[in-house]
């Protein structure tokens, strides 16, 4: 399931992976894959920044803002029945991203 095109804080850095594949293992959106022995990340739209990537990485490669940003917006909306809010659209802070 995507959320929101190019909203998600997921940084990596292939050259500070060491291709362990804990990244693969721990996401649940299936972002990331292993290509010639290193993580790669097949769609940064599916990331919904959950932070367990980051949190596995013992070598630096993954970081993202956990609980932050429209990504959980979204999510959070759809547990609740709600609009998403993240504070990132008009000054009241009531819209995502818009």
């Amino acid at each position: 399931m995507k959320y929101l095109a190019n909203v998600t804080t997921l940084q990596y850095a292939s050259d500070k992976c060491t291709g362990c594949g804990r990244c693969v293992e721990v996401c649940p959106q299936g972002v990331f894959v292993m290509r010639d022995k290193r993580a790669a990340i097949t769609d940064r739209d599916l990331c919904m920044e959950c932070g367990a990537c980051a949190m596995n990485c013992e070598f630096g490669a993954i970081s993202v803002n956990s609980g932050v940003g429209c990504a959980t917006a979204i999510i959070n909306s759809m547990l609740t029945g709600g609009e998403p809010t993240c504070g990132c659209g008009d000054a009241g802070g009531s819209s995502c991203c818009s």
